[in-house]
């Protein structure tokens, strides 16, 4: 088969890889997207669609259309530790139009963007479609060699991205190094049906040796249980009646509905990693999103900053790309641009882990609310500092204008 040819050729189809996508299509050029999977329907994935996100929708118009797909609005997040409930982020306050958290699965959220991309011309999404190695000459990447449905295929372009996730084969392929962060955590996904009556906030539950957060998903919980790293095995051992005790006791409004998980096979395991490429490029080549830097669900912050890269890429690359001249020095100001979010990001996250998630993992007793906790309770002001941190992020883009400008 003869090689196809694009201007940039992006491996992976998860918020990085289509929003980039749908950015430099918008700019008026040829972009293909390839996706190794048939469609986006993968559960547990990161569905929180932060006020940062939901601003960027605004500025390309696509905001109330975005609203009417299936979500729930968080304007307030709280954790109920040793019992009690306080509030911790209050998102009414930011300076943005949507000032809330949406909640939407991340299948619909990817589904969305490749239809608002695919108005362009020159969009594609190539689906069931992976990556399986780069194409080099003279010391520079020049494309991409991918398995479809029709057999291998060899992509030339001027840009490839990496946008293909913590397990990047890109940024394998590319022998990229990495920096990693230490992570002492795993999570555990599953889902328990939502009664009427339960409570309608989104909330982390901390007590007797145990974490669990509770993302509301109208007729059910999408129920995240941080666990130690590895004892995933040791859980399983004990028994799913004694898991299915452990939520309640820390949970006891599931009580009646915990029975629903029968089996094993309804219980994910994300193991966690915390790392950072050295150099997110080389000639001819970008990493984005979790391919450049794997983030700690702490925050959930990790799709949000994964489209503020695409944001950036698309700021400094569509005029290079369209003239057919993208330098290292464009490469290199991406990441110059966003290595400092995700540097700050990833700090605050180990911090998290050390301070927060640690001690509570490490004691089979009642726990008892940090001072700061119930100070930020109490003082409403307080409670915009995290809002802010966790809702628009360090250092937020804009996107440009056709033109080039913000």
């Amino acid at each position: 088969m003869p090689d196809l040819r694009t201007t940039c050729v992006i491996a992976g189809g998860g918020p990085a890889g289509v929003m980039l996508g749908l950015l430099l299509a918008r700019q008026r050029m040829p972009v293909l997207v390839l996706e190794k999977h048939s469609d986006f329907l993968r559960d547990f994935r990161g569905d929180t669609v932060h006020p940062s996100t939901l601003h960027l929708m605004q500025q390309l118009g696509l905001l109330d259309e975005f609203l009417r797909c299936p979500h729930q609005e968080v304007e307030e997040i709280g954790a109920n530790v040793g019992g009690q409930t306080y509030r911790v982020a209050d998102f009414r306050r930011l300076p943005v139009p949507a000032r809330f958290i949406a909640l939407m699965p991340q299948w619909d959220f990817l589904e969305f963007v490749s239809r608002a991309a695919a108005r362009f011309p020159g969009f594609e999404l190539m689906r069931s479609t992976e990556v399986t190695g780069l194409i080099e000459e003279g010391g520079r990447v020049v494309g991409v060699e991918a398995q479809g449905v029709a057999g291998k295929l060899r992509i030339r372009a001027d840009l490839v991205v990496g946008a293909d996730g913590r397990y990047s084969r890109v940024r394998e392929s590319a022998a990229l190094a990495r920096i990693e962060s230490p992570a002492p955590i795993d999570v555990l996904w599953l889902r328990i049906p939502r009664a009427a009556t339960d409570p309608a906030q989104t909330l982390g539950y901390f007590n007797y040796g145990r974490m669990i957060v509770l993302l509301q998903r109208d007729d059910y919980w999408q129920c995240a249980v941080l666990i130690r790293k590895g004892q995933f095995e040791e859980i399983r051992s004990q028994g799913l009646a004694r898991f299915r005790e452990d939520l309640v006791r820390v949970v006891p409004h599931l009580a009646q509905r915990v029975d629903s998980v029968t089996g094993w096979d309804q219980v994910k395991l994300l193991t966690v990693q915390v790392d950072r490429l050295r150099s997110w490029w080389k000639p001819g080549l970008l990493c984005i999103g979790d391919a450049a830097h794997a983030m700690s669900p702490v925050g959930g912050v990790g799709i949000n900053l994964a489209i503020q890269d695409a944001v950036a890429a698309a700021n400094r690359l569509a005029a290079p790309l369209r003239d057919g001249r993208v330098a290292d020095a464009h490469l290199a100001s991406v990441q110059q641009r966003r290595e400092l979010p995700v540097r700050v990001v990833q700090a605050f996250q180990t911090q998290v882990h050390r301070r927060l998630i640690e001690p509570v993992l490490s004691s089979d007793r009642v726990f008892e609310a940090p001072w700061m906790l119930k100070l930020m309770d109490r003082v409403a002001a307080l409670r915009g500092i995290p809002a802010r941190f966790i809702g628009l992020g360090i250092r937020r883009e804009r996107i440009a204008a056709i033109d080039g400008s913000r």
